[in-house]
């Protein structure tokens, strides 16, 4: 299916109305059909030129829907990705407010920061170099979509359901990590909700930046060094609960926590 110009805009126009209310959206597959992955990228190419234009600065990426926890949850079976923005971080220890979310989840994952540009080759050792440090993160995802009925296309358009990022204050040299044997445990208030270990992440997180650099070339955008990576759940991911606080911890790498509140518009 080829889309018009004018078809993709629709589709980018009601995703920027939905944030910005913010309210709930109709899905957009019903305008992008159902497996053109190129026109849902060519939308959230669209959202990202809005974002710029409004003077929001790109400071990484995101990939998602790495852990088959996740892709079972939403009914999807491959990554996608999008575009971590400044104003989209989150201090460590921080309480979110709600209000301008609509049905957040949060999920722990592995966050990098890139030593290197990754394009051209990415071989195994390339790719592990141009890692540089490893975190820990928590994504606060959200959706757009009414009820989170999402399928890739929908996700990806929607800039990877995306919200917001905490990175951890604690670092990893990434070339002396043993990404796959990484385990996580993300609790809330006190009570275990989601585990998982870095080999349930497109079998490593490193394979999971492979991915990205690809794709970040392929659609004329590779990554850059600086760049923040959050490299996908290594766990289920679990609803928002305002009132409470959540903490990842990732052996070996460190921990980082975030708290909710529920505040009246």
């Amino acid at each position: 299916m080829t889309l018009t110009t004018s078809g993709l805009r629709a589709a980018a126009d009601r995703l920027i109305a939905a944030a910005a209310a913010p309210q709930q959206c109709d899905p957009v597959r019903d305008i992008l059909g159902g497996t053109d992955i190129a026109a849902a990228y060519a939308v959230q190419r669209l959202l990202t030129e809005d974002s710029e234009r409004r003077g929001r600065r790109i400071v990484g990426h995101k990939i998602g829907l790495t852990s088959p926890a996740v892709q079972h949850q939403l009914g999807v079976d491959q990554p996608d990705s999008g575009v971590l923005f400044a104003d989209m971080q989150v201090a460590s220890g921080a309480t979110v407010a709600t209000n301008m979310l609509l049905q957040p989840k949060v999920e722990a994952e592995i966050a990098l920061i890139l030593a290197e540009d990754l394009e051209g080759d990415l071989s195994d050792s390339r790719i592990r170099g141009a890692a540089g440090i490893a975190m820990p993160a928590i994504e606060i995802v959200d959706s757009r979509v009414r009820d989170w009925s999402i399928s890739i296309l929908d996700t990806i358009a929607d800039n990877g359901s995306s919200a917001l990022f905490v990175l951890g204050s604690e670092v990893a040299a990434a070339t002396d990590l043993d990404f796959v044997s990484r385990t996580m445990r993300l609790t809330q208030d006190g009570v275990v909700v989601s585990t998982g270990r870095g080999s349930d992440c497109l079998g490593s997180p490193l394979n999971a930046l492979r991915w990205l650099a690809r794709t970040a070339q392929d659609n004329g955008s590779p990554l850059r060094a600086g760049h923040v990576v959050l490299s996908g759940a290594l766990g289920p991911m679990v609803q928002v609960r305002p009132g409470s606080s959540y903490l990842a911890e990732i052996d070996g790498i460190g921990s980082v926590e975030v708290s909710f509140t529920e505040v009246t518009p």
